[in-house]
């Protein structure tokens, strides 16, 4: 950054033009670079009145170190400056607005857009979380979208921002804050784990698991010990609930782990769409065919199963319409490829099924119905309520037969884009119930 400057010529490379928002700390300005490039940022200006001195100091040496921050899920910081009133953040600028607008727009999000979303949070959170910074700030007005791309803004300044003014009044929003946080009691990294998952309850249900009518009504759920319930009715997976119910634990030593939040199943960091996902999916499927080639059939079932489950994220990943299109079109082919398959490894051994090859990985969590599903969505085929309850009863179905082994033939009428053979298992049972859906 450079020196301190007089007043607003600091920011003389700049043409400061509509403002975006301001916070208790900090006012944001859309605005241009003046060169040939016309690039578009957005200005954050802090005041200096917000810090006291040690608190400035290590902010402007915190930032110089987030200059170097680059990530896909983070809001890159391109430069700062300061002068005697205020430190000037250059951002990224990103054009999609906020979370908190975008979830406002549609009331509650799909599971499987709010996991796209939790994927990308995750990502970002671990990058910071290797380099020992933590945001302490975390909510969905903090987090920006380019396109259908989340990235990450004000991390790294919340903790010389306390939470709470010289008179001991609560500044910011409380929704966000974990319990502890907000009850004064010491505080470290956690907090972002509870504010994540009360990003996640939001997406998936629209407000936020303290969302009151008053301020003493909010203080009471908030000093409460009472634990965090889902509404009645979600109907959420198990994987969901289950992070939903460990993320917000009050108490930070019961809460999920950073460790354990990356590696949880709902997250699946290793499927999240990347430019990584497309190389995966290649590698799977080669190894498939040549498996399926040698006639070893179940190998070759569970690596196109892998590769299937690298296949949808790199469909999601991809822009490009034309590529998007090919892509699809290959998938459907190893998809059904893969429904033969399964067919076949059933018929060759289906009283001892659960003891073929590779049946671990062909019925790990995510069955290929739940691929479908994605695939469907891509194609353009919707019936997202009539598959989750499809689903749902097929588990629920599952339950009830514990401890039997079942083959079920059923019509797939509803579900055209779906004709698959799909096998669902459920953790503790040991006998699986094979689906096939086929159109007759």
């Amino acid at each position: 950054g450079s020196g301190p400057g007089p007043g607003p010529g600091s920011l003389a490379d700049f043409i400061l033009t509509e403002k975006l928002g301001s916070g208790t700390y900090a006012t944001v300005y859309k605005a241009y670079r003046k060169t040939d490039s016309r690039e578009a940022v957005a200005v954050k200006v802090v005041s200096k009145k917000s810090l006291n001195k040690a608190s400035m100091e290590n902010l402007l040496t915190e930032i110089e170190i987030l200059k170097t921050v680059r990530h896909p899920h983070i809001v890159q910081l391109k430069d700062f400056q300061w002068d005697s009133e205020n430190i000037y953040l250059i951002l990224e600028w990103c054009s999609g607005g906020d979370l908190s607008r975008f979830i406002r727009s549609r009331r509650i999000l799909p599971e499987r857009v709010a996991r796209r979303f939790l994927q990308q949070i995750a990502c970002s959170l671990k990058f910071l979380h290797e380099k020992n910074i933590s945001h302490l700030d975390l909510k969905p007005q903090n987090i920006l979208l380019s396109g259908s791309v989340l990235k990450l803004a004000d991390f790294g300044f919340a903790q010389y921002m306390s939470p709470w003014d010289e008179q001991s009044a609560l500044r910011g929003s409380p929704l966000y804050m974990a319990p502890e946080m907000v009850c004064r009691r010491q505080y470290d990294a956690r907090v972002d784990l509870w504010s994540v998952g009360v990003i996640l309850y939001e997406t998936l249900f629209g407000r936020a698991p303290f969302a009151s009518r008053s301020f003493a009504e909010l203080e009471e759920k908030i000093r409460s010990d009472k634990p965090i319930e889902l509404p009645a009715g979600a109907r959420v997976s198990r994987d969901c609930r289950d992070l939903l119910l460990r993320l917000l634990d009050r108490d930070p030593d019961s809460r999920i782990s950073f460790e354990e939040f990356f590696l949880h199943p709902f997250v699946d960091l290793e499927h999240m769409p990347s430019a990584e996902s497309l190389g995966k999916a290649v590698s799977l499927v080669l190894r498939a065919v040549q498996k399926d080639q040698e006639g070893e059939r179940a190998a070759a079932l569970s690596l196109y199963c892998s590769a299937l489950e690298h296949f949808v994220p790199a469909i999601h990943y991809e822009t490009d319409r034309q590529r998007k299109e090919v892509l699809r079109q290959k998938v459907n082919q190893y998809v059904s490829r893969a429904e033969e398959l399964k067919a076949l490894v059933a018929s060759d051994n289906r009283i001892s099924f659960e003891r073929a090859k590779s049946s671990r990985d062909i019925l790990r969590e995510g069955p290929l119905v739940v691929m479908l599903c994605a695939l469907q969505e891509d194609c353009g085929l919707e019936d997202y309520e009539t598959l989750d309850l499809y689903q749902q009863s097929l588990g629920e179905l599952l339950l009830a037969l514990a401890g039997k082994s079942l083959c079920l033939c059923i019509h797939s009428e509803n579900h055209p884009g779906a004709s698959s053979v799909s096998i669902l298992t459920l953790k503790g049972v040991k006998s699986e119930l094979c689906i096939f859906t086929t159109d007759w």
